[in-house]
């Protein structure tokens, strides 16, 4: 070999080396199996120790991979050690500490069904607790710690008797199936032989046992549509009661009702739950009160409600005096915020605490000291933790900025969280309760991220012409030089009233695989955001397209002329659910990108209304088509209105089963740029719903990942 083949030889295996050490140290669309985030966090009564659920995805091998929830407890003392409670065969949930912090209550299938077990914190092994038909979930410990509230699912036909509504089914009454429970049960009386060609009553009981069979489904209720499949039948949620000691079970609410976020009141003497007593039909409202159960006598009584509100999820502050509740008005249930108020165990002193606050919040959580109130929302591009004192109605902010407080606890003067951060998708601190002196619990995502190369996000404003101030972000390419010009996407987000910001995790690997990949990213929060009170989410009010699209163009506009180094002349864009259908707005009305995906997206939203689950969003943001004037406003903002115009380069994506979005509206768009000549794909992922992307099988998870890049990457020219 000439000392010229060697010198070239060296240099092509330095370059090589380089490449893959740069490949190191990127973040890769295969990472998305090593995140690790925690939920469900629970401080023990001593201070001592936290529990919770370590979320996180394992490998198969062979691009098999399965989602993992298994309990682990932590030190809350330096060197902060962590270990698990549970092994990662079974998947755990609902985790609840007992009042002494000797034993923890969670769920796990047995036998195919969810059942409550109890671990002792001591040593032993897990022991079931319940052996309910239709499972059992949610447990709840009593004061005391000898007994257990939970909830169990029951399908409408296995209830005894009849509800107060009428039969939804034209021309029939409730008593005309004959014993329609025992078909679906499998035990069909002889009395009564199913025949086609017999009686009136033989008929029936030929297709009650067919329907019984799902064969067909006979649907006979207005939210018919579930996640991935149909939901034709009705299931109530019923309050039950387990005796640590004996194991005895026993339900203690019954009927045509849901009964959920239920508490214990201090003295173990009566029970708060949200629930309605149904007199309309379930799926015509969304109505809920806060009822009472008193145990002595299985008695139940409405302790609190107000008109037009969803009202419920009640939680006691340790002395009794004061009850936290959680509530919406549901005038405009797409724009009222949600709120937390306080109310006495006597039914006395209701106020909301939150009002003023003008954010939606949830998840209100006493301090010790029965004076204050810590809860969490979205805002401003992150999920603050916020406290409010119950006798001034002052709210401070806690955490609040570009982070994102996904689960916390509070016990004594400690504080725990999970954190999102733009340097780490997910870890557990712990610190006074004004969040001072915090320190780092875990370390889950720290060894494979050690030595990756991050883009973090700059963040603007942006003022639009008729009053909104927009948030925006720019993420510059992971390895960018100087002088040199890059593709940039434009990434839009769902909802639409979701938030999109440094502080949302479920965006944080898509953005740095993008940015790996050579890309600068650009994402706005929109008018119609949530996170930035009503008056902005109202802002898309019969306005999806024009409004919120000249918002995200505006952000992509300021920040090109900003960035020297944004190629204006290769952008791309992409969004997903409602940005799904943005995606395609802009499309059809705009021409500068080189190439868009559009996914699980709507783009005719008469259909929407018959073709989701998600189908009150049309009334709610634009009214019934059969109202004045509502149609003609609808057409004027389908996409599918503009298709003719589509001349993007357009690859498409819908799960097979999406029943949010429906996959009509994605075959109506493709097939009609397929018709008119137009370069299009389309892609659909079997046995996927509307959540592919955040929690669906996770190879499938990768390919949706790897199928953006690679339909950008046709249209690219890189320096």
């Amino acid at each position: 070999m000439t000392i010229r083949s060697r010198i070239i030889l060296l240099l092509v295996l330095c370059c090589f080396h380089v490449a893959h050490a740069q490949k190191d140290n990127l973040i890769n669309i295969t990472d998305l199996t090593k995140i690790v985030n925690s939920s469900s966090h629970e401080i023990s009564p001593d201070g001592k120790m936290v529990i919770y659920l370590k979320n996180f995805v394992e490998d198969k091998g062979n691009d098999q991979y399965s989602y993992k929830s298994q309990l682990w407890i932590s030190d809350l003392t330096a060197p902060f050690a962590n270990k698990p409670l549970t092994s990662s065969e079974y998947n755990i949930s609902s985790p609840s500490l007992s009042p002494d912090g000797k034993k923890v209550a969670f769920v796990r299938p047995k036998d195919g069904k969810s059942q409550i077990w109890i671990l002792p914190l001591d040593g032993g092994e897990s022991q079931v607790l319940t052996n309910e038909k239709y499972g059992a979930g949610n447990p709840v410990w009593s004061a005391d710690g000898k007994k257990i509230l939970f909830t169990t699912t029951i399908p409408m036909w296995a209830i005894e008797g009849n509800p107060e509504w009428e039969m939804p089914r034209p021309g029939r009454k409730y008593g005309d199936e004959p014993d329609y429970r025992a078909i679906k049960e499998g035990l069909a009386k002889e009395e009564i032989k199913p025949n086609p060609d017999g009686s009136l009553e033989e008929m029936r009981a030929y297709l009650a046992q067919n329907a019984a069979k799902n064969d067909p489904r006979v649907i006979d209720r207005l939210n018919f549509l579930g996640e991935k499949d149909l939901s034709p039948d009705l299931y109530f949620s019923h309050l039950n009661i387990s005796d640590i000691e004996s194991g005895k079970s026993e339900r203690i609410t019954n009927g045509f009702q849901n009964y959920f976020g239920a508490t214990w009141s201090p003295d173990g003497s009566y029970i708060l739950a949200s629930t309605l007593k149904n007199t309309l039909h379930p799926d015509l409202t969304n109505h809920t009160e806060i009822w009472k159960i008193n145990l002595s006598d299985k008695s139940e009584s409405k302790f609190f409600g107000l008109e037009n509100h969803r009202i419920g999820n009640p939680v006691f502050s340790s002395d009794g005096k004061w009850i936290a509740i959680g509530g919406q008005n549901l005038d405009e249930p797409s724009y009222n915020m949600s709120m937390i108020g306080v109310i006495r165990p006597d039914g006395s002193g209701f106020r909301w605490l939150t009002e003023s606050l003008d954010r939606s919040v949830s998840n209100p959580t006493w301090a010790d000291n029965n004076l204050e109130l810590f809860f969490t929302g979205a805002n401003q591009g992150g999920f603050s933790l916020w406290k409010a004192n119950v006798n001034s109605g002052k709210i401070d902010a806690v955490i609040s900025g570009p982070v994102g407080v996904t689960s916390f606890a509070v016990k004594g003067q400690k504080l725990v969280y999970a954190l999102t951060k733009i340097e780490n998708p997910s870890e557990i601190y712990t610190a006074d309760l004004a969040n001072k002196n915090n320190q780092q619990i875990t370390k889950f995502n720290e060894s494979w991220l050690a030595g990756k190369k991050l883009s973090k996000p700059t963040a603007h404003q942006l003022k639009t012409n008729d009053g909104f101030v927009l948030d925006y972000w720019v993420m510059e390419p992971t390895l960018r030089t100087e002088g040199t010009k890059y593709p940039t996407i434009l990434n839009m987000h769902g909802g639409p009233s979701a938030m999109w910001g440094p502080g949302e995790a479920s965006m944080w690997h898509e953005f740095q695989v993008m940015a790996a990949k050579g890309y600068g990213i650009v994402y706005a929060n929109p008018r119609g955001s949530g996170g930035y009170g009503k008056a902005f989410q109202k802002g898309n009010f019969q306005d999806w397209g024009d409004g919120p699209s000249a918002d995200v163009l505006g952000s992509l506009d300021a920040a090109g002329n900003q960035y020297s180094w944004i190629d204006q002349d290769q952008l791309f864009l992409t969004g997903g659910s409602y940005a799904g259908y943005l995606t395609a707005w802009i499309v059809s009305h705009d021409h500068r990108f080189k190439a868009a995906f559009s996914q699980r997206g709507v783009y005719e939203l008469t259909f929407f209304l018959g073709e989701g689950n998600a189908w009150r969003l049309v009334p709610n943001h634009f009214g019934y088509p059969w109202e004045d004037g509502v149609k003609e406003i609808l057409d004027y903002n389908s996409p599918q209105t503009y298709v003719q115009n589509i001349k993007t380069p357009l690859l498409i994506k819908h799960g097979d089963v999406d029943y949010r979005t429906g996959v009509r509206q994605s075959e109506l768009l493709y097939k009609s740029l397929k018709i008119l000549g137009r370069p299009v794909e389309y892609v659909r992922y079997p046995d996927e719903g509307h959540e592919l992307s955040r929690s669906g099988a996770v190879s499938r998870r990768i390919d949706r990942m790897a199928r953006i890049i690679e339909f950008f990457e046709r249209y690219v020219n890189h320096p």
